[in-house]
């Protein structure tokens, strides 16, 4: 099994404890100079995210940026998103179904804002996490939960319009099978009379579409798996 090491300057900004605005300066210098282009690069802002505790509020919005727009814009189908990309997502941002950090899904979430076109199995995934902060008390949503409650809250509502507003059309959503299951999930999770009253305003709007999404497998993978799997579990 090969062995994945960090170049010069990342090599060095990986053993710090806090990742500072004066270490972004030096990666997107040396390190990254053209951005994130390669699933090599990946695993190196993979690595640097899992070695540093401490973080920088630069870093976040870096390693949104770079990643998501690696995943949209430099991995097939440029500019939007397949099921290659969706199960890629899913393998190396979250451990049986749950998203890892609220960082990993924000960086999931910006995916979907700049994709053209995103598969109904992502929405799901993201969505799930709602319901796994509100049942199961876990994932990176939950972290970021203002309100930890059994039912919908205004954050929740405003969470689930993000993953919603790209198929909003006319006042409908369209939903997918495994969009609509979720949802099913997330009402049977909580008690109506308990929810913010603009979750009744997204069901009475959710409908099932008529056809299912077009598959969209190929064959090309978008990463060395055998470097990025060791990156994350570093």
């Amino acid at each position: 099994m090969s062995e994945f090491r960090l170049a010069f300057p990342a090599c060095v900004v990986a053993g710090k404890h806090r990742l500072t605005a004066e270490d972004i300066v030096l990666l997107r210098k040396h390190a990254f100079p053209e951005g994130i282009r390669t699933s090599q690069d990946v695993v190196a802002m993979l690595a640097l995210n899992n070695s540093c505790p401490e973080k920088c509020a630069e870093w976040n919005a870096f390693f949104v940026e770079q990643i998501a727009g690696f995943v949209v814009h430099y991995t097939y189908p440029q500019g939007s998103l397949d099921d290659v990309n969706v199960a890629w997502i899913r393998r190396m941002f979250t451990t049986d179904g749950v998203v890892n950090s609220a960082l990993e899904l924000e960086l999931i979430l910006h995916v979907m804002e700049i994709s053209a076109d995103v598969p109904g199995e992502l929405r799901a995934l993201a969505l799930d996490q709602l319901r796994l902060a509100i049942s199961d008390g876990i994932g990176g949503y939950k972290l970021s939960r203002a309100v930890d409650r059994k039912s919908i809250t205004r954050q929740d509502v405003d969470f689930t319009m993000r993953i919603f507003r790209s198929i909003l059309e006319g006042g409908v959503i369209a939903v997918s099978p495994a969009e609509h299951d979720v949802l099913r999930q997330i009402e049977q999770a909580t008690l109506p009379g308990a929810n913010h009253p603009h979750w009744t305003g997204i069901m009475a709007a959710v409908t099932l579409r008529d056809r299912p999404e077009p598959r969209r497998s190929r064959w090309l993978r978008i990463v060395d798996e055998e470097p990025v799997a060791q990156a994350a579990v570093a």
